[in-house]
């Protein structure tokens, strides 16, 4: 049996194919037609087609999708590809396709392909951060993408930063229309803005990692980053409790995080002991490809 996933991103369309055991069988990525709805659906649809051309035999169908669908209409929210907003992508889809398709957050994606045999393999309960343009986040138990009845589990970015100091209230404005969400703080842009807070100067989430060694306002902004990520994820496991915590997105890449976070939630924590373990991804950005596919089982 062969698995397609596709990973529908804002700019980048990616298909992968794999053979039962997991094996990667191909892969392509074309730019993803972000404003033009119908023509996303035929990118799609045409990768598809090509890559079952080339296997020889047609393939389950799993995609990882900026956003999610309403569970009381099926349509298309919360998507940055604001084209699919307010869409029936999965009936569209399965009416071009003439099959089932699978559709899943690209944060559930993610989660569940480092639990599959990525950074979490083997872990009965993992929790998927991703630390990029925002900040997502995927429940996975057992092997299973946990959902929720709203469609929203692991919606983690979305929640206030927990045991705020004085400086962070309210906090910055967050595109879902509240102030001070996890989110502005821990993306990539929240980590630059903290960086231009405290110097006065703008420069990139990655900039400001790559001078750490010798930039103090760098290395000033990172340690309350830190701080931050602690706190909010202190918060995961006082709910979750999970085995492991998987970061990814271009943040995810700083490699003290794995030091120096574990080194500070313990005082958030409710327990004398954390034995949670935080993890770098190892499928990196194919991680959302990889997790497509493995919404079929």
């Amino acid at each position: 049996m062969f698995r397609i996933g596709i990973d529908l991103g804002g700019t980048k369309t990616e298909i992968a194919a794999f053979d039962a055991h997991g094996r990667q069988l191909l892969r392509r990525r074309e730019p993803t037609p972000a404003t033009d709805y119908a023509a996303t659906l035929a990118l799609i649809a045409r990768l598809i087609a090509d890559a079952e051309r080339e296997l020889g035999a047609q393939a389950t169908i799993g995609i990882g999708t900026p956003g999610a669908l309403s569970p009381s209409t099926g349509l298309m929210r919360n998507s940055n590809s604001t084209c699919l907003n307010q869409q029936p992508v999965k009936v569209d889809l399965e009416h071009t396709l003439g099959r089932e398709v699978r559709l899943a957050n690209d944060a559930n994606c993610f989660a569940l392909s480092e639990a599959v045999d990525g950074a979490a393999a083997g872990a009965a309960s993992v929790f998927g951060v991703i630390l990029g343009t925002g900040t997502g986040g995927g429940i996975v138990i057992n092997g299973k993408v946990i959902d929720g009845p709203n469609a929203i589990a692991g919606e983690w970015g979305h929640n206030p930063l927990p045991w705020p100091e004085d400086e962070e209230r309210p906090g910055a404005p967050c595109y879902c229309g509240k102030h001070g969400c996890i989110e502005t703080f821990l993306s990539g842009p929240g980590l630059a803005r903290d960086y231009a807070y405290l110097s006065g100067k703008t420069l990139s989430a990655e900039a400001v990692a790559v001078r750490i060694e010798h930039d103090a306002t760098a290395a000033a902004a990172l340690a309350r980053y830190e701080n931050r990520c602690a706190r909010a994820l202190a918060s995961v496991i006082n709910l979750l409790d999970p085995q492991v915590i998987v970061l990814g997105g271009g943040v995810s890449n700083i490699k003290r995080l794995y030091t120096n976070v574990p080194a500070l939630w313990g005082r958030w924590v409710f327990s004398d002991v954390v034995r949670t373990r935080l993890a770098r991804n190892v499928h990196g950005d194919s991680s959302g490809v990889r997790g497509a596919a493995w919404l079929w089982k």
